[in-house]
């Protein structure tokens, strides 16, 4: 990854709307200088308003904005970030409704601020929302939306990107929470050991699973709903591993509901591809990774003052006490399915 400079994480901490609409126009675009800031915690995202110069052109008021996402430095190179836009290009071009970054005069969709070398991208601006609820018939349709994705996502590796294993997720995680003195003394043995029990338990099913390009964070706010159906958001967290990542953060518990909707995603996953049941086995050890995962991105960004505002509660001895309760109750659940 390149190297992270205090002169550029202080750019990206306070960008200005001037800083974003330069860096829109650097593009060719001409700004109303109307720039409104969208919710992401790790990156910046920007709504702007353009001019349009042939009305004719306009199909929807969503033609007379535009969205740029500026990237936080030093989480992703510049291959790691193309490789997430190749993917999304490439399911664009299978008729897969994603939100694929724009490309400028020379066919490129990644740029470099000048002035700061964050690097972002700009892409179209599409309106739809969040069901508090899926529907029967929406979660077929999700499973066979998942199902394209799938089928695109295996055509090829993305060599660059990260891995979700329990090694990645879990063991450098703890690794660096640890090191790093997020971990208060007093329970830093027995969160490590809770960890690596459960990667020590799971890691034979991952190594049994298939893993390919996934969206990653396929959660119920990456999925919005237009006129046209669903459309999936933010690939930022693009990674080669087990399709069935992409099917459990939809879940809305472990109950008999949870239970039904899984199976109604899987029947419409199954009008197009097949899927791994064995791989069913991993949701509980995912969710424990996934526990992880968060507390280490917290850690990673702490020096960011947007981080502090926001988890004014991380760090404390009841955040990581519960943290510990619940690995805990994860790794009984996890040895329970073996």
């Amino acid at each position: 990854m390149p190297e992270n400079t205090s002169n550029t994480n202080e750019y990206f901490y306070s960008l200005t709307p001037e800083g974003v609409l330069r860096a829109v126009e650097h593009l060719g675009f001409h700004c109303t200088g109307r720039a409104l800031a969208l919710n992401s915690m790790e990156n910046r995202v920007y709504e702007v308003e353009i001019e349009v110069k042939d009305e004719s052109s306009v199909q929807s008021r969503y033609d007379y904005f535009r969205v740029v996402k500026f990237y936080r430095p030093g989480r992703w190179s510049r291959e790691q970030i193309l490789e997430e836009h190749k993917f999304l290009l490439q399911l664009e071009a299978s008729d897969i409704p994603v939100i694929a970054p724009l490309r400028d005069s020379a066919d490129e969709t990644l740029h470099q601020d000048p002035e700061s070398g964050i690097w972002y991208a700009v892409f179209p601006k599409c309106g739809g929302r969040a069901p508090d609820e899926l529907s029967d018939e929406q979660a077929e349709r999700i499973g066979r939306l998942l199902a394209r994705l799938h089928l695109v996502g295996a055509r090829e590796p993305a060599p660059n990107r990260l891995r979700l294993s329990p090694e990645t997720y879990g063991l450098d995680n703890v690794r660096f929470l640890r090191e790093a003195g997020f971990l208060p003394n007093e329970i830093a043995q027995a969160y490590t050991s809770t960890v690596e029990s459960i990667c020590a338990c799971a890691s034979p099913w991952f190594a049994q699973t298939a893993s390919q390009r996934i969206h990653g964070d396929c959660h119920a706010g990456n999925i919005l709903w237009g006129n046209q159906g669903p459309f999936l958001l933010d690939f930022d967290d693009m990674v080669m591993g087990p399709c069935v990542q992409d099917l459990w953060l939809l879940l809305p518990g472990r109950d008999e509901e949870g239970q039904r909707i899984l199976e109604l995603m899987i029947a419409g996953y199954e009008q197009l591809k097949a899927f791994d049941r064995a791989s069913l086995r991993l949701i509980e050890a995912l969710r424990a990774l996934r526990m992880v995962h968060y507390s280490a991105w917290i850690a990673r960004r702490w020096k960011d003052p947007a981080f502090t505002r926001v988890f004014p509660q991380f760090g404390s001895p009841a955040y990581w006490n519960g943290q510990l309760a619940d690995l805990r109750e994860q790794l009984g659940i996890v040895q329970g399915t073996a």
